[in-house]
């Protein structure tokens, strides 16, 4: 139970953002099959009609990883109530969120058993939206908008039609996706694509409509936009929205021009604007699932950070490029001493047990051992950048090996990452991992060692590499990804934030660079050559901001 309550937070975020995945491409499903393909059924060729189904059989799964997920939620919930509070597991299972919980997985099973493929009669329809209607309704207690004592029912029509549209949109592209790869006829993609616009644009609407009336009331003023955790990643959500809405005008006159019977609609752009709009739309429903952890603004109204102290923490400096030694560090002079108090005993006390929630005290030293290790990580990406675009010219090709040097980046974070765990620190390896932190360090140790070998093997290889050569803005994306839920124990929240703006831009630009890539090997012409000098800029960036990451 204890190592289990030592990850209890994070593993909440991330059920809370898997959850919301699954439940908007059930959504999207449901809305794809009654709002787009049974209104054009008479008009589609029988291409559309197999897409039909295999889109039935896309939302069954979906439905039935909706109520797996749920149900894994509550289970660890219910064991952390159980756990802390000494409650019965009946009592448990009769708190609010328990039994709201039970009703949305409920639904979710019921949508999977009424989804199977074959025709829905109107009676089946009318049952699948009601399901979901309910779902939306029983997860809006769940939310922010239910803990009001203001304001509350506007919030919470506000917060359905934010999920309701962020459904259908971001849930609906992978049913879009895959009618444009199985429907070969022009007139149905034209059809399709017609349609699937429109809905798009009134989910959009919807989002944009909820998404204001929420900032407005969660926020409260501009100035909790920049000085709360809150503002920052509902910041970083508007910018990966605003991508989409980039991406999906791309798609619209794309649309267009098919709806004209153009014979040059770029139908390959947009069906990799699909994908990558796709790919960030996962992301934009990670950071929501990461938002739901994170106390509205306007509650917090103390330890706020002011512009001033943003201007000043985020004034270039040169980078820290010496370090303390490990002896001069909180933990270290901590175990010391215990350790001499305790001379007499066999084994002396920890002084950091990993994942108990004490938080140790940042000396100088400390502070320093950090901020070296960033500014190291940032020119090793700085020059991975600048190699990638050495590479791009005739001349360059010599510069083509530069995935190596995310090797020597990650054998560097694997040992000064974590000061207070192994091979430095007292914290043996498999015990370190009880520390959410640390295991989130060791996770991206192990993507940045994949995505360097991947692309080492795709530079080698040229044209031959096949989709090996995918791996790595997957990869990078996914990194970018994770950092919005990336988390750091430090009790000064101003400290905290002030990190937190750090990480946040860093995982605005991978995922910029990630999908930047995926266009590049995806597309041709003018578009690919273009994200070929995007995403390089974008690592390029990244390495600025670790150079100039500091902590006091």
């Amino acid at each position: 139970m204890a190592l289990f309550l030592d990850i209890f937070g994070y593993l909440s975020v991330v059920l809370r953002g898997l959850t919301l995945l699954a439940q908007s491409f059930t959504i999207g499903g449901l809305a794809f099959q009654l709002l787009l393909l049974r209104p054009l059924q008479a008009e589609l060729s029988a291409e559309a009609i197999i897409v039909g189904k295999r889109g039935q059989r896309l939302l069954r799964l979906s439905a039935f990883g909706w109520f797996a997920i749920v149900l894994a939620a509550l289970a660890v919930n219910m064991a952390a109530l159980t756990g802390t509070l000494e409650l019965s597991l009946g009592e448990a299972a009769g708190a609010d969120f328990a039994r709201s919980g039970f009703a949305v997985a409920a639904c979710a099973l019921g949508i999977a058993w009424l989804a199977r493929t074959g025709h829905w009669g109107r009676a089946r329809a009318i049952m699948l939206v009601a399901l979901v209607g309910l779902a939306l309704a029983m997860q809006l207690n769940l939310t922010h908008a239910a803990s009001r004592l203001d304001v509350r029912w506007p919030l919470l029509a506000a917060d359905f039609l934010h999920m309701l549209g962020a459904g259908i949109w971001i849930g609906g592209l992978p049913y879009f996706l895959l009618a444009l790869n199985g429907c070969r006829s022009e007139d149905d993609q034209r059809r399709i694509g017609r349609r699937y616009s429109l809905m798009s644009m009134a989910s959009v609407a919807a989002i944009v409509l909820g998404g204001t009336i929420m900032a407005m009331a969660y926020l409260g003023s501009f100035a909790a936009i920049y000085g709360t955790a809150y503002g920052v990643m509902t910041s970083a959500k508007v910018a990966m929205l605003l991508m989409l809405l980039a991406l999906g005008a791309g798609n619209f006159l794309a649309v267009e021009r098919l709806r004209r019977r153009d014979p040059a609609a770029p139908l390959l752009r947009m069906k990799r604007f699909v994908e990558v709009e796709l790919g960030i739309g996962l992301t934009v429903l990670l950071t929501a699932g990461s938002l739901t952890s994170l106390p509205p603004g306007i509650d917090l109204s103390q330890d706020r950070l002011s512009w001033s102290e943003i201007v000043e923490r985020a004034t270039p400096q040169w980078p820290r490029l010496s370090s303390p030694s490990v002896d001069q560090l909180t933990i270290s002079q901590l175990q010391a001493k215990i350790d001499a108090a305790d001379a007499q005993r066999v084994t002396a006390p920890q002084a950091y047990v990993p994942g108990e929630g004490v938080i140790l005290p940042r000396s100088a030293a400390d502070i320093a051992w950090s901020e070296y290790n960033h500014h190291w990580a940032g020119i090793f990406v700085v020059l991975i950048g600048v190699l990638a675009l050495i590479e791009r010219f005739s001349w360059g090709r010599w510069a083509r090996h530069w995935p190596l040097l995310f090797l020597v980046m990650a054998a560097f974070l694997f040992f000064r990452a974590d000061e207070m765990a192994w091979p430095l620190g007292p914290i043996g390896f498999w015990a370190s991992w009880r520390d959410p932190e640390v295991a989130q360090h060791r996770l991206f140790v192990v993507l940045i060692i994949l995505f360097g070998l991947f692309e080492w093997r795709v530079r080698l290889r040229g044209q031959q590499a096949g989709r090996a050569a995918l791996v790595f803005p997957l990869t990078v994306a996914a990194g970018g990804a994770l950092l919005l839920t990336h988390s750091h124990a430090i009790a000064n929240i101003k400290d905290q934030l002030l990190i937190e703006m750090s990480h946040t831009p860093l995982a605005l630009c991978g995922i910029t660079a990630g999908w930047a890539r995926w266009l590049e090997l995806r597309m041709d012409g003018r578009i690919s050559r273009a994200a070929a000098w995007v995403w390089p800029v974008a690592f390029v960036l990244v390495g600025l901001i670790l150079l100039d990451y500091r902590e006091a």
